[in-house]
């Protein structure tokens, strides 16, 4: 959980309450108090506060002793008025869907979440098998070509307020280069974050968040090598969000970047 404990201004109570919804995902059914305290890093008596009072609120959902905590209708009616606020997603579904159908890919849209990318939607191949991740899943900022495109996108204050160290201002600075040189970014072997993934990114300035969101494509090494990252997949990806831009009147991530 991030926030300066130190900054009189920060309610620590709530951020721990929304650490417990962000703890959810979307193939859960159901949490137990060990295992949202597991991901969340809470201790169980704190746990045991927070979901009782979320469930008052109608946040989350318990139907007795021996049940798990589900999202509850508050929670859910806030998904989805978040869900109509970022409406560009809807606008690209079709084309998602198509190009995951066609290079054999899963496609994902991602949002930095402090030092993590999280996956709000994806898009999964219909006549392939791949890697599969789903909403609510995060993964690394550094070591990611979602974090890749998002970091090389970002404008200077904004990304100094990561407290950056060296290994994050290189890993930045390749995928600016990279960005200019053809478009979109992947992270180059030996600094991602799993060698079990490659992928490729292509970042979107999205109004709906005051910042750039990173639209990927991610498959197994052997299914996506890098030849096939530079020839087929990142063009491919990047002309979908240009002509995103093009339909949503959005100016390029990069161009915003100063």
């Amino acid at each position: 959980m991030s926030g300066d404990p130190t900054d009189r201004k920060f309610a620590n109570t709530l951020a721990r309450g929304l650490a417990v919804l962000r703890a959810f995902r979307a193939s859960d059914s159901g949490l137990t108090h060990a295992q949202i305290a597991d991901r969340t890093g809470l201790p169980k008596p704190t746990v045991s506060r927070l979901t009782y009072t979320l469930c008052e609120l109608g946040y989350l959902s318990h139907g007795g002793r021996n049940d798990r905590f589900r999202l509850g209708p508050s929670a859910i009616a806030l998904g989805s008025v978040a869900s109509v606020a970022v409406n560009f997603l809807d606008l690209v579904s079709d084309a998602m869907q198509e190009l995951a159908d066609k290079t054999g890919t899963l496609l994902l849209v991602a949002v930095r979440d402090d030092e993590k990318m999280m996956l709000v939607r994806t898009w999964r191949p219909q006549n392939a098998s791949t890697i599969w991740l789903e909403p609510g899943h995060r993964i690394p900022v550094f070591g990611s070509s979602s974090g890749m495109a998002v970091v090389a996108s970002l404008g200077e204050e904004r990304f100094e307020q990561l407290t950056p160290e060296a290994d994050m201002r290189r890993f930045r600075a390749e995928g600016y280069s990279q960005l200019i040189e053809q478009g979109f970014v992947y992270a180059l072997e030996g600094t991602r974050y799993a060698s079990t993934i490659n992928a490729v990114s292509v970042p979107y300035f999205a109004e709906e968040f005051g910042e750039p969101v990173s639209f990927t494509a991610g498959a197994m090494p052997h299914d996506l090598p890098d030849s096939r990252i530079v020839q087929e997949v990142g063009p491919a990806l990047r002309e979908l969000v240009r002509a995103l831009e093009q339909r949503t009147g959005r100016t390029p991530a990069l161009s915003r970047r100063d």
